[in-house]
């Protein structure tokens, strides 16, 4: 039964507020993942009302997961929302707040994995060769482009650098990503050479008296610049050049692992530096580039027709 928000107990939302901020704070997740999952809590503790969720037993979250089945949501709509019902009742538990987990072995519907979408060498060459690095921030724009496509870093590592997480002698920066997890990126020679002019010459032109000096990036207010201004400037370049495919900066991260492989690098040195925790995130590229293979075989041979199973 859906009740509104008035009826939801003041302690359960206090309850919330902790948990967001326990996954802001001690799990540091992104801002993205921390909205989704509040709002998909907030469902949640909506549809359980006056009961206190320390309260429930595993067949109530059953219940309530056969309630959303009704809305067509996508398979990673509800992975998402199930994940962020496990996490918090494992924050209940960790605060021993409740005696036992009945959320555990609750399963998330299985995922259709979709081959990551990547640019071609020519794509990418045609974005680079839009931007107008006449102005400054054009200048930025092709930086932060190439240097997404060098490291293959995500677009949130990219944002919180600072001048000093850079090693540009032995062309290596540290990012810090999901976890807060440390980890070294490498760029070429040609991303190493239009830094150091944007650091030396664009970036002082930049700023702005008592603002951030640290921040590799800045935008036009001197300030640390955001995901959202890098994905609108993108955006505005790829709608000019008319490409036919959706490009976002993760795609030049899609790119960077695909290519790397297709040239024959190994899986746990290309894994290593996207920072994934696991081989099996990395080994969906294995797939992408398997597949452009068939598709150039079956392209080529007279007689080619490679069965995909």
């Amino acid at each position: 039964m859906h009740v509104k928000e008035k009826d939801i107990k003041q302690s359960t939302m206090q309850l919330l507020e902790e948990f967001k901020l326990y996954l802001e704070v001690e799990r540091n997740l992104s801002l993205h993942t921390v909205n989704a999952y509040n709002t998909d809590l907030f469902n949640f503790l909506s549809w359980v009302g006056v009961r206190d969720p320390q309260d429930l037993n595993h067949k109530d979250i059953r219940v309530y997961l056969s309630d959303i089945q009704f809305k067509n949501y996508s398979k990673t709509t509800v992975s998402r929302k199930i994940a962020a019902i496990r996490t918090f009742y494992r924050y209940l538990y960790r605060e021993k707040l409740i005696k036992a987990n009945p959320a555990d072995n609750i399963k998330s519907p299985r995922k259709i994995k979709n081959l990551p979408k990547f640019l071609t060498d020519n794509e990418v060459e045609q974005i680079f060769d839009t931007i107008n690095t006449n102005s400054s921030f054009g200048y930025r724009d092709r930086v932060i482009l190439e240097l997404l496509y060098a490291t293959g870093m995500r677009i949130s590592e990219l944002c919180n650098l600072d001048l000093a997480d850079l090693n540009l002698e032995g062309q290596e920066i540290t990012v810090f990503g999901k976890g807060s997890k440390e980890r070294i990126v490498l760029i070429n020679n040609r991303a190493k050479n239009f830094l150091v002019e944007y650091i030396d010459k664009v970036r002082p032109g930049l700023l702005l008296e008592n603002m951030d000096n640290n921040a590799l990036f800045i935008n036009n207010t001197g300030f640390r610049l955001q995901q959202r201004s890098i994905r609108r400037s993108l955006a505005d370049i790829v709608k000019s050049l008319q490409l036919p495919k959706k490009v976002s900066p993760h795609v030049f991260r899609h790119s960077f692992a695909t290519r790397l492989l297709e040239r024959g690098a190994d899986l746990r040195v290309v894994q290593e530096l996207l920072g994934h925790a696991s081989i099996s995130n990395t080994q969906i590229y294995t797939h992408v580039s398997t597949e452009r293979l068939r598709q150039a075989y079956n392209k080529a041979h007279p007689r080619a027709k490679i069965d995909p199973n």
